[in-house]
């Protein structure tokens, strides 16, 4: 059996060698000339997998290690019978720790508390639900808004878009639904950005096409939000003018922690095993980070005791930066400089890995610092 195996894909061959040929490629070069004697396809979000793909292989299984599906024509592989798998959920916890890395190091930045500002969270699925959970711990007001999940549980909770426009920070969780009641291509367009009050933060770690990029690259001209994009229209091919003018810039990582990227592989990997029918005996080996262990400093505020904490783990600096380089780079290299940020991401690993020694007389950080998995050594 053959395997086109995305090249990016962590643990690749280590996962699926024992299933066949592993062939790994570049997403964005995988063709329909490539796939002629495959059996399997495993791919994240820069392969768009249709009919175009897969018409006349013999491709009978096709895996996304990835937690979104709009690069996947579902519909052609049901038609098809062609079984499919993807890997939702795998990276919540590293995108809820990547939206608060990027909360605190805003907040730092800009003076202000966290404590009792309000939080629009659009998307309460297994991200949004993190995201929920961290923000009441941190004692701020929180906004859900989830249509789909308002229908299915009839939950009052769950609050009209309108209502997260007064919000000090909204951040975005959601699919890309290209059409449909749940449509959410431009679900924040030009006239909804004009209702964001001046000093919004302003998070989109979803999809780029959920946000207008033009709209809110014009208005950014006139009104004030502070804006952190992990994700962009038109990837790799992203708007750069954009880029100039927001806080915060990173290449459609906030997922990439190690375990994240290996969750997916693992995903798939059991989906292809029991599709064949076999007992799977890959089991990944993760590393000890190096500096796992950190004292917190209790005679500092609160805010900035967990934004020394979460930048020396994670320096959301150092992306914008690299964002922000390609700015040196030709018109024509800008797109597979961007790719190659992906490619040769840094490694990151989650907060769980990390041991803190605190005071037992600051009960207070000590369960925000729990709720975000960090492991406790009482002083």
């Amino acid at each position: 059996m053959k395997l086109i195996v995305d090249e990016n894909i962590s643990f690749a061959k280590e996962a699926f060698s024992g299933l066949g040929e592993v062939v790994l490629m570049q997403g964005r070069e995988i063709t329909n000339d490539s796939l002629k004697d495959a059996d399997f396809l495993i791919v994240r979000s820069v392969t768009k997998v249709n009919e175009k793909l897969l018409k006349n292989t013999p491709v009978k299984f096709v895996g996304t290690a990835t937690i979104g599906t709009d690069h996947i024509d579902l519909e052609y592989l049901k038609s098809a019978g062609i079984a499919f798998a993807d890997a939702k959920g795998c990276n919540a916890d590293a995108v809820a720790e990547y939206v608060f890395t990027s909360v605190l190091h805003s907040a730092f930045k800009y003076g202000m508390s966290l404590k009792g500002k309000t939080i629009g969270i659009v998307g309460v699925g297994n991200i949004g639900s993190r995201i929920v959970r961290l923000a009441e711990v941190l004692e701020m007001n929180v906004i859900k808004n989830d249509p789909p999940l308002k229908r299915k549980t009839g939950d009052a909770g769950y609050r009209e878009l309108s209502e997260i426009f007064d919000a000090d920070i909204i951040t975005m969780h959601v699919p890309l639904n290209k059409e449909g009641i749940d449509k959410t291509v431009h679900l924040i367009d030009a006239e909804k950005l004009e209702k964001l009050k001046d000093g919004t933060f302003l998070i989109n770690a979803s999809r780029g096409q959920v946000i207008d990029n033009s709209a809110l690259c014009n208005l950014l001209d006139s009104k004030k939000l502070r804006v952190n994009l992990d994700v962009w229209e038109n990837e790799p091919l992203i708007n750069t003018d954009l880029l100039n003018k927001i806080d915060i810039a990173s290449p459609h990582i906030a997922g990439y922690s190690l375990e994240g990227k290996v969750n997916g592989t693992s995903m798939i990997y059991y989906a292809l095993c029991r599709f064949l029918n076999i007992s799977p005996s890959w089991k990944p080996e993760l590393p000890q980070p190096e500096n796992n262990f950190i004292n917190a400093d209790s005679n500092i505020s609160r805010e900035q005791c967990l934004q020394n904490i979460f930048s020396g783990i994670y320096d959301i600096a150092l992306d914008d930066k690299a964002m922000r380089a390609m700015n040196e780079v030709s018109d024509a290299d800008k797109g597979k400089y961007f790719d190659g940020l992906r490619k040769n991401y840094p490694l990151r690993r989650e907060f769980t890995n990390y041991s803190i020694e605190i005071s037992p007389a600051n009960k207070q950080l000590e369960n925000i610092l729990k709720e975000f998995r960090f492991k406790i050594l009482n002083s």
